[in-house]
């Protein structure tokens, strides 16, 4: 059995290492590895940003207290920490706890690197349905989820106003393309997304995409096509510039807050930043075709226990996790990290405390996970195909229909 997974993470960390190049720095407490010994547990988190002064780390440490431990943290760049975890795993040395973007969790638990929520009594009851799916894979949970952000929409109100634009009349998509054809008749510009030739393009377009009913298993199907047509009659029209083609999330962001434009399509990342911009804005989620809110992608970690040699450090680990994601810690780590918390009794005190989060939490609880409905691993070779095809109409080179098409041969040949 050992021999087995130790082989699945080799592949997994050949296909990883394959498709990543570039490694980051860790924060200055890098331990090298993952293996402790008695009475220090390991955590291993992408948070590198963060020292040993900061919330966060002083949440871990408090947390190893109370459990009667000592923690030995380290923080990695998204990727470096996947391609990290699988070597380790390999090696035989995995750190305790492992805080993961949650699409990641797929990639770790089918290399049998995970443990489930259920083999260590984890409680996820409370947890939102459509967050925990993000790390479920066949009815197994693999871990808590820590937080969740996602997107929405923001709006200038200056450039609305001018407009003539009531942004309560603005429910589906044809009430939002009508208002950026009275922003654009005003002088004004649109909307600002973005569409590049990434996951962080694909990311940005599957609100649309779900929010047409359509399902990622079938790319070609009528409704796909109807939210790439949306996109590409917004740049045809003039409703949206050509440089989304090219734009990143905060390229995309940094249009907005010039002023010019209407709406831009970003996440709870940028509240900050809008507090700054110099001008009156709003927010609301994205809507769905024919109304409501459309399933935006979830971000966020989850808080994962490895699988460890010695398996009387479960127990630990496991209260661990516990104190990471029960009720008071959770709201004081969505708020260091700028999340909307996974239940809902602390999204009802971040509301409190902060009214601006109440349309977040709407979006949150409508998101959903990348790797949901049990497509774990295949996502990314889905994902890719998805955002060649929107590349692909945006750009002209193909019909909408012509670009899903060969996207949906490109991804039913990579998922076999």
């Amino acid at each position: 059995m050992f021999a087995t997974r130790r082989r699945v993470v080799g592949a997994a960390l050949l296909a990883i290492a394959v498709a990543a190049s570039t490694t980051a720095c860790s924060s200055s407490n890098d331990a090298g590895d993952g293996s402790a010994t008695g009475n220090t547990y390991t955590i291993w988190d992408p948070y590198p940003q963060y020292d040993d002064s900061s919330a966060w780390v002083q949440l871990l440490s408090k947390c190893g207290t109370d459990v009667g431990v000592t923690v030995k943290r380290t923080g990695y760049d998204t990727t470096d920490l996947t391609n990290k975890a699988l070597l380790a795993a390999q090696q035989g040395n995995s750190p305790d706890v492992l805080v993961v973007d949650n699409p990641v969790v797929s990639t770790l638990a089918e290399a049998g690197v995970l443990t489930t929520t259920a083999e260590n009594k984890l409680d996820t009851s409370r947890i939102e349905p459509n967050l925990i799916a993000a790390g479920t894979i066949g009815g197994k949970a693999y871990g808590v989820p820590i937080g969740a952000n996602t997107l929405a929409l923001y709006y200038n109100k200056a450039v609305l106003q001018a407009a003539g634009v009531d942004i309560a009349t603005v429910k589906d998509w044809a009430s939002l393309t009508a208002a950026l054809g009275k922003v654009k008749a005003a002088g004004k510009k649109g909307i600002t997304f973005s569409a590049i030739g990434t996951e962080e393009g694909s990311f940005q377009f599957l609100p649309w995409y779900w929010g047409s009913g359509a399902n990622l298993r079938k790319l070609d199907s009528p409704e796909a096509v109807s939210a790439v047509t949306l996109w590409t009659d917004w740049l045809q029209r003039g409703y949206a510039p050509n440089s989304v083609i090219n734009n990143t999330q905060t390229t995309s962001w940094q249009e907005f807050a010039t002023g010019d434009y209407a709406f831009a399509e970003n996440g709870t990342w940028q509240l900050a930043n809008a507090k700054q911009a110099g001008f009156e804005y709003g927010i609301i989620p994205i809507p769905s075709k024919a109304g409501g809110t459309a399933p935006a992608p979830t971000g966020g970690e989850f808080v994962s226990i490895p699988v460890q040699k010695d398996a009387g450090r479960y127990t630990t680990s496991g209260k661990l996790v516990q104190c990471l994601t029960n009720a008071d810690n959770s709201y004081a780590t969505v708020t260091t990290l700028s999340y909307i918390a996974p239940t809902t009794a602390v999204q009802d005190k971040q509301v409190q405390g902060n009214a601006d989060l109440k349309v977040w939490v709407e979006a949150v609880k409508a998101a959903k996970g990348r790797t949901s409905d049990d497509l774990g691993t295949k996502y990314p070779k889905i994902s890719q195909p998805l955002w060649t095809a929107v590349q692909a109409a945006l750009s002209g080179s193909k019909s909408p229909a012509d670009a899903l098409a060969a996207g949906q041969a490109a991804a039913a040949a990579a998922t076999k």
